[in-house]
């Protein structure tokens, strides 16, 4: 293997990074002057916590924003690659979760996870929009489908003899469900927030 088989991923997972660094959340509810979104709510810049400022639009924004990153940062690394593919989508994904201009701290991922499968697999980003949507739905909790619809992605990629995007789905769900952890500790106890639910 040459050199460029390690650069090329190395540098599109930067890329990715920093285009997935960008914190939509933030950005327009500040320009919408509604402050420090990461003083609302649960405070994260994701469009969950946007929607508890009452601002439908901008919580749609935020998540279609989100997601875009994610898509973009893959369809452009696609054109050298699958492998700097899948890189620029871990990319994309940790720089949403530890955002280098927030000191790290970033949102939960769920559009972000979404948009970059999108670009690696649409008919699997279906399945998890699809399980995502009927999960919140039911429950009328956020965090229930998207912590759902992440464990149905891998399968799915594996069904779909995608092995190494199921691999790296598989551990990009093992970070979502991480960053969930208040969450989960919430719905165990029955007082996680519904959606659109002010805290």
């Amino acid at each position: 293997m040459t050199w460029s088989d390690y650069a090329i991923p190395a540098a599109c997972l930067v890329a990715g990074y920093l285009l997935g660094s960008i914190p939509f959340g933030l950005i327009l509810t500040r320009t919408a002057g509604l402050g420090d979104i990461r003083t609302i709510g649960s405070g994260n810049i994701g469009a969950t916590n946007v929607l508890r400022t009452g601002r439908k639009g901008l919580a749609a924004g935020t998540l279609l924003l989100d997601a875009l990153k994610g898509t973009v940062a893959v369809l452009l690394a696609s054109l050298m690659s699958r492998e700097a593919a899948l890189a620029a989508a871990l990319g994309a994904f940790l720089g949403h979760l530890f955002p280098l201009w927030l000191g790290f701290r970033g949102g939960k991922g769920v559009a972000t996870y979404l948009g970059t499968l999108a670009a690696v697999s649409w008919p699997a980003a279906l399945i998890f929009a699809g399980i995502w949507l009927a999960a919140a739905f039911l429950s009328r909790r956020s965090s229930v489908g998207a912590l759902a619809a992440s464990l149905a992605a891998p399968v799915a990629l594996f069904v779909f003899r995608e092995n190494a995007a199921a691999w790296l789905y598989a551990a990009m769900t093992l970070l979502l469900w991480w960053k969930h952890g208040e969450n989960i500790r919430r719905l165990v106890a029955g007082t996680e927030a519904r959606i659109g639910e002010k805290k």
